[in-house]
């Protein structure tokens, strides 16, 4: 995986925030000014919890591969979704949640509408060519006032933001290199997912997207 630093003047967004629901937004380009802050930790914590591709309850392995920062990680099994302490592969907590991306998903969050935000977990998702995330819910955490914010890095996504129902209808929300999401509220349990990544090479990140959510789990 190739993580080093890049040419931001070539890649660079203008920054705006887009209201897509009435507690959802996309704060283009968010994250660009973090990206020096951000990168040394992402590739120091996935030394310690390499990614992996974790199998569903129902016995299907997912296409995303994952990894987990914070107090909390995200880990689903035969015995269900669930956030735990401890790295399953390991039995050792979890790395720590980085000062940086803790202070990215602070700053967002206020941004977003949504003060005082402090994140206990993240999950650290790696998605290649072909790999998508199916319409869900963020259920697993026990508190839903706080917000979902979710960083984007690398290859541009299609993100489906849907409704409050499985039926309802999503919007398309391209995501590029940089890209910040926030949605709580009466938003917070929004289906969402992540249509199968387009071929292509990132000037950064490769091959690849590489999306972390920073979230209020315990």
């Amino acid at each position: 995986m190739s993580l080093d630093l890049f040419d931001e003047a070539a890649l660079h967004q203008p920054p705006r925030v887009e209201q897509i629901g009435p507690q959802t937004f996309v704060l283009r380009a968010f994250a660009l000014p973090f990206i020096d802050e951000l990168l040394p930790p992402l590739r120091a914590l996935l030394k310690v919890a390499p990614f992996r591709r974790m199998v569903t309850p129902g016995g299907q392995t997912m296409s995303v591969a994952l990894s987990n920062c914070g107090a909390l990680g995200w880990t689903t099994d035969a015995r269900g979704y669930r956030y735990t302490p401890l790295d399953p592969r390991t039995g050792q907590p979890w790395p720590a949640l980085p000062a940086a991306f803790r202070r990215l998903a602070t700053q967002a969050a206020a941004l977003a509408g949504f003060a005082d935000f402090i994140p206990d977990a993240c999950l650290v998702n790696r998605y290649v060519p072909g790999a998508r995330m199916s319409l869900h819910q963020d259920r697993n955490e026990r508190d839903y006032d706080a917000p979902i914010v979710s960083v984007s890095l690398g290859l541009p996504a299609m993100f489906q933001m849907g409704g409050l129902q499985r039926s309802d209808r999503p919007l398309r929300v391209p995501l590029l290199h940089g890209d910040v999401m926030v949605w709580g509220g009466i938003d917070r349990l929004r289906f969402h997912g992540v249509l199968p990544l387009k071929e292509g090479t990132h000037a950064v990140m490769g091959a690849q997207r590489i999306n972390f959510t920073l979230r209020k789990a315990g």
